[in-house]
């Protein structure tokens, strides 16, 4: 089955146009040299604590399953079986043991095999990663059949972190999120912006509707008294509410907003003509930018 990318831990893909099913094919004749343990990795908390909350709910979205695994078996592919692999990597074909599907909707067999790519440790030498136990966020490749374990595709570079329960309970709310009923769709764009100055000076209203990728209603009210600070909040729905708040950080309400509008307001979507108001809207735009705050991402790339 052919595969677009093979992910890595450089945080780009490297392998384009390969098959999977290749180079899993020539992977088993390997196993033997690497088949002893040495849990000569990275700490749990050091690799884990990077990953962001964007980090995390980007590859969720992207996984059709999240699985925790025991590492079984590894081996290293040959330099021409790796012919774009990044500096100071290796790329490793590795079987694991299912522990626990984290989330997923179909069952997956008890053993799974994938490719991925890690650094070298300090003396250049691969790591190796018998019995540590992994979080794999994946698509399935290929089935399992008589002889050959299920095959997956890691999702991003990063998709491979190594499992603790602290890092399962930072993942666990953001996976009930993604599949709660009033869940927040996804923000694609900013439809039509526009601000109305008040009566009073320094007295205004800005509305900002955004798109979304299910047509529902999304929008961005704030709201400028004299002699008290500006305040704005989000709606999601059909009514427009002037009392509506922010969403709390690193919430997915947050990251629908934080990680999804553009840094600046669009001219295209300013309905204002005139110029005080055009530039007002702009104003409370970018203040609504600056109260979400960064999307920090460390593993991952803006989808």
């Amino acid at each position: 089955m052919p595969i677009n990318q093979i992910l890595t831990n450089n945080f780009r893909a490297l392998v384009k146009g390969s098959a999977l099913a290749a180079a899993l094919m020539f992977a088993p004749a390997m196993l033997s040299a690497q088949d002893s343990p040495a849990p000569e990795v990275p700490s749990e908390p050091a690799a884990t604590a990077s990953a962001t909350y964007a980090d995390l709910t980007s590859m969720a979205e992207r996984s059709e399953l999240i699985v925790r695994v025991e590492i079984r078996r590894q081996a290293e592919l040959k330099a021409e079986r790796a012919p774009d692999l990044a500096p100071g990597f290796a790329r490793l074909y590795l079987e694991a043991r299912t522990i626990e599907l984290i989330a997923g909707q179909r069952a997956i067999g008890e053993s799974l095999a994938y490719l991925v790519d890690v650094p070298l440790n300090e003396k250049g030498k691969t790591p190796k990663l018998k019995r540590r136990e992994m979080v794999l966020f994946a698509n399935r490749a290929a089935r399992a059949t008589k002889d050959r374990p299920a095959q997956l595709q890691l999702v991003g570079p990063a998709a491979q972190l190594p499992y603790s329960p602290a890092f399962e309970a930072r993942l666990k709310p953001i996976l009930t999120a993604l599949v709660a009923p009033d869940r927040p769709p996804l923000v694609t764009g900013i439809s039509d912006a526009l601000a109305v100055p008040g009566t009073l000076a320094g007295e205004s209203e800005t509305q900002i509707f955004l798109k979304t990728s299910d047509g529902s209603p999304v929008s961005l009210t704030v709201l400028r008294r004299p002699g008290q600070p500006p305040a704005w909040g989000v709606s999601w729905g059909e009514i427009i509410d002037s009392s509506a708040r922010p969403p709390e950080p690193q919430t997915l309400r947050w990251y629908r907003l934080a990680c999804a509008l553009p840094a600046r307001l669009p001219s295209n979507a300013n309905l204002a003509r005139e110029a005080r108001s055009r530039r007002l809207a702009s104003d409370d735009y970018a203040f609504v930018m600056r109260e979400l705050g960064e999307c920090e991402r460390r593993l991952t790339e803006s989808a």
